[in-house]
């Protein structure tokens, strides 16, 4: 399993949001390329980029700062989401030089766009899972969906997705431990490759989620920004 750094990126400056709320905004940095490239510096093997604007909007916001730091940080990969709902919004973050494309909002709730998307971008589409309870939560988080994790892990599969990013959003940058007992559920009934998101803040939490069949990958966001894990440490746990 990889450790993935989040940027996310709102008004051009680094942030982390506690639960996914607007309103709940700590300020990282004020130049997210130079907090990229420190990522890459540190050893990260991917990078996971947001648009925090974009994902409020609807629509994508940051791009032109997204492709300065997808080329600042080459060859690392970078996965790029926030309000990419159209197949015209997905293919613009690829064009960025990004390695994936996130979909989450309109992959809960437009199964046939979500298969589209996949035929026509194979291997290059994440699809976020984004958790309030059973229920997924969409446009940016205010509202939840009847939809369920669960519901929205098949489609993804069927689709031929290359991943699903699971978020338990109650715990997005709570520090709070992640939710290890529904990603497991997840990954038992959706046989994708997962990346788990949400509450990370030891090297433990790391730990768990990597004897999870079939998590490749943890997007770690405020733990490592407060120093809570350093990349280094959280890397050489992993190894060992």
């Amino acid at each position: 399993m990889i450790v993935i750094p989040a940027v996310d990126l709102r008004a051009g400056r680094c942030v982390r949001l506690r639960e996914g709320r607007a309103d709940r905004e700590t300020v990282f940095s004020d130049d997210p390329v130079a907090t990229a490239v420190g990522w890459k510096a540190r050893g990260a093997e991917r990078l996971h980029v947001v648009d925090l604007d974009g994902a409020f909007a609807g629509e994508p916001r940051q791009a032109a700062l997204i492709a300065d730091i997808v080329a600042a940080v080459a060859p690392v990969p970078v996965e790029v989401g926030g309000g990419l709902r159209s197949l015209g919004a997905l293919e613009a973050a690829l064009e960025t030089g990004a390695r994936w494309a996130v979909v989450g909002t309109r992959a809960a709730l437009d199964p046939e766009f979500l298969g589209e998307a996949c035929r026509k971008l194979p291997g290059r589409i994440v699809v976020a899972v984004d958790a309030r309870g059973e229920r997924v939560a969409v446009r940016g988080w205010t509202e939840v969906a009847a939809t369920t994790v669960t519901d929205v892990g098949a489609r993804a599969r069927d689709a031929g997705a290359a991943a699903l990013l699971y978020t338990d959003v109650s715990r997005d940058g709570t520090e709070l431990g992640p939710n290890v007992e529904s990603t497991a559920a997840l990954a038992r009934a959706v046989e994708l490759p997962i990346l788990a998101s949400g509450g990370v803040a030891r090297l433990d939490d790391l730990r768990r989620l990597a004897a999870i069949p079939r998590v490749v990958g943890t997007v770690v966001g405020r733990a490592l920004y407060t120093g809570a894990i350093t990349l280094e440490a959280a890397l050489a746990a992993l190894e060992g």
